[in-house]
């Protein structure tokens, strides 16, 4: 369902209303674009090892769950080129927005399908889940373009969707952590192994002040309990300094310890109100147009 007005007084979140609050369809063209061309990027780059799985003995396969309930065939060197392959294509023709429900669901089931095989011996990531979601709100919308002035309800749910799994990834590795670790994770050296091992230029100094990184563990601890404040965000403001604030944690990470988890910035991004970019664009090319004509006059 698609309107062309949105709401003048935000909804309390977790509400229908603010489940339902209308997504201007531009958005959904630049997050979709966003979201499809990073799959070969995802495929060829970020988990390259994948592919590797080609090749090793069918039996060391251990499937996920949702690998056993759907019984999902084992990998062969054969099925995991296949759908390397079929999802890199499928992403980046529905990146050009045709057949948005047909080649997003493909996508969807495709990346699904290469998860399972990549988190089937043993090791399982936590930064994939909002990116899937994302993956499979993406094609319940329909077609949307970078001009289109339209708003849509299925829109402003698909993007509630994804904000509400970015938000329990941070709140959920809080509480991994305490039921894994413990009040003592805080207090404890995980920091310091980080740095330890992987640390960089940019955080090897920290060793030298015993109690910043316990400090840092606690912050973190506490801003991810404090993540469900995320759905209270309205304005396109706020969502923009939300997403610089998850941005700059994410690559303070990275300078420290080498480690980020793209697929879930990626996620993130579906936050920005992209289709005030699309709506500048939009106001200069008829006035370079009109400027052009008069030059040409």
């Amino acid at each position: 369902m698609s309107t062309n007005t949105t709401p003048t007084t935000a909804a309390r979140p977790l509400t229908s209303r603010w489940w339902f609050t209308p997504v201007p369809l531009a958005r959904i063209a630049v997050v979709r674009v966003i979201a499809y061309l990073f799959i070969p990027v995802d495929v060829f780059l970020t988990t390259a090892w994948v592919k590797a799985h080609a090749d090793v003995p069918t039996e060391w396969y251990a499937p996920l769950l949702i690998g056993r309930v759907l019984h999902l065939p084992t990998p062969t060197h054969t099925l995991v080129l296949v759908v390397q392959w079929a999802l890199v294509l499928a992403a980046v023709a529905a990146a050009t927005g045709r057949a948005p429900r047909l080649l997003g669901t493909a996508v969807f089931l495709l990346y699904l399908e290469w998860m399972v095989i990549a988190m089937s011996y043993g090791k399982v990531d936590h930064d994939r889940i909002a990116f899937l979601v994302l993956l499979a709100v993406l094609p319940t919308i329909g077609c949307a373009r970078f001009r289109d002035r339209r708003s849509s309800e299925a829109a402003g749910w698909a993007m509630a969707a994804v904000l509400v799994t970015v938000m329990l990834t941070y709140f959920l590795a809080a509480w991994a952590k305490i039921r894994f670790g413990g009040w003592d994770w805080p207090t404890g050296s995980t920091l310091t192994r980080a740095v330890l091992r992987r640390g960089t230029w940019a955080s090897d100094w920290t060793l030298e002040v015993p109690w910043l990184l316990t400090a840092a563990q606690w912050v973190m601890v506490i801003l991810e309990l404090a993540a469900p404040l995320m759905l209270f965000v309205r304005s396109d403001r706020a969502r923009i300094g939300l997403v610089l604030f998850l941005l700059g944690f994410h690559l303070m990470v990275f300078a420290g310890v080498t480690i980020i988890f793209l697929p879930h910035v990626v996620a993130i991004l579906s936050i920005l109100p992209w289709e005030r970019l699309t709506a500048r664009f939009a106001r200069q090319a008829p006035q370079s147009l009109a400027t052009s004509s008069s030059a040409a006059a």
